[in-house]
């Protein structure tokens, strides 16, 4: 399937948050279909899969660099929330450059489906001015976009809603480390609490620990947390909820090449970091919010045993006090990718967005050799970054 559509939208973009919902939500949204002006389709307009809305849809081309493209207009300055509403009938994924007013400033990802006639909806949060713009979304391979449906458009002056904190569903007594097994743990969003002083003290014991391939969800962690979650191996920790960090949230350690997935979620009140990274491997913060914190991220800079790590945060809500999104070490290697990070409270843009260190292995305090993007190790533009 082929599909491009250009969606143009009201204002300049300062940064974007995405993820898949039915709609957004502020006012009634105006809709422009695909295969109507004043979208352009580049491509054809087809109806041969159905569920789509109007009379087609925009099926593109397939090569990179085939766009769609709508023109659309808000009545007033503000954030603009974009409904697109997409089918992708493979089983990989269509990224593309969302381009507002000819600046490209996210890269989202059409994930597939499960069939061509099954359509869902990818919002975006943008703020944006008040008139006309033009908005593109731009292929980055040669699949092309997926089949394009409609934009929904909701524009007003009010900023993006501050992201909620869950309610617990009960009450858990931890009286030591809970071990969680490969099979995993399920917590029903129920409060699990209470362990160690609440102190930065490291030597304390972990509320959880997984086994290597655990996953750890819809828990609360209640303070005091001890020394939070510790995974041995590669694990999954999906919807878990830190209401008062104390010395770290999680720490991730392993052999190998292990993958770790912080999926959903939040922590507040992180003395010093919130995700410490002592083993080798790749760790995915994504869809996560943190306020009050020394250290989002950090690659650990003085452990007896160094590794080259590497870690990617995306579509995270980071609100200050707070003063470094992540640490990693560039003699080993490290890697850090940022898309999507919203940044609150920040108005002097004082939050370090990636530290940069030559670590050790001799329990020293590493030294400190930079800040900022530089392509290799920390790897973001100023389009990653939403700053309200």
């Amino acid at each position: 399937m082929r599909l491009k559509a250009v969606i143009a939208c009201a204002g300049l973009l300062a940064g974007v948050l995405v993820a898949l919902s039915p709609s957004a939500a502020q006012a009634a949204p105006t809709r422009y279909e695909a295969e109507t002006s004043p979208a352009t389709c580049t491509g054809t307009i087809d109806s041969n899969w159905a569920g789509y809305s109007g009379s087609g849809f925009c099926n593109g081309n397939n090569a990179s660099g085939a766009y769609a493209q709508f023109t659309v207009n808000a009545s007033a300055a503000g954030t603009a929330t974009l409904g697109i509403r997409f089918a992708n009938g493979t089983t990989t994924a269509r990224p593309a450059g969302l381009i507002v007013n000819g600046s490209t400033v996210q890269t989202p990802s059409f994930e597939g489906t499960g069939a061509w006639s099954t359509w869902v909806t990818k919002t975006v949060t943008v703020s944006v001015n008040a008139g006309g713009n033009t908005i593109r979304l731009n292929p980055t391979t040669a699949a092309g976009l997926p089949n394009l449906d409609y934009l929904d458009v909701e524009a007003g002056s009010q900023p993006p809603p501050t992201p909620s904190w869950p309610t617990p569903t009960g009450q858990v007594g931890v009286n030591g480390t809970v071990e969680v097994p490969t099979s995993g743990l399920d917590g029903g969003m129920r409060r699990y609490c209470c362990i160690g002083d609440g102190s930065q003290e490291e030597s304390q014991d972990p509320m959880f620990r997984l086994a290597p391939g655990a996953t750890l969800s819809n828990v609360i962690i209640g303070a005091p947390a001890g020394d939070g979650v510790h995974c041995t191996g590669p694990c999954t920790l999906r919807n878990v909820w830190w209401e008062d960090v104390g010395e770290d949230a999680a720490t991730f350690r392993g052999s190998g090449s292990p993958a770790f997935l912080v999926d959903g979620g939040g922590a507040r009140s992180a003395g010093d970091k919130v995700f410490q990274h002592n083993g080798p491997g790749t760790l995915t913060v994504q869809n996560f919010q943190a306020s009050n914190f020394g250290t989002f991220y950090r690659s650990c800079g003085n452990c007896s045993t160094q590794y080259r790590r590497n870690v990617v945060i995306q579509n995270v809500t980071l609100t200050r006090p707070g003063n470094t999104v992540a640490g990693v070490n560039v003699n080993y290697g490290d890697t850090a990718r940022f898309t999507g990070i919203t940044i609150v409270n920040d108005p002097s843009r004082s939050m370090v967005i990636c530290r940069k260190y030559n670590g050790n292995n001799t329990g020293d305090e590493p030294t400190q050799v930079g800040t900022g993007a530089d392509g290799t190790n920390c790897i973001y533009s100023s389009s990653d970054l939403t700053y309200r």
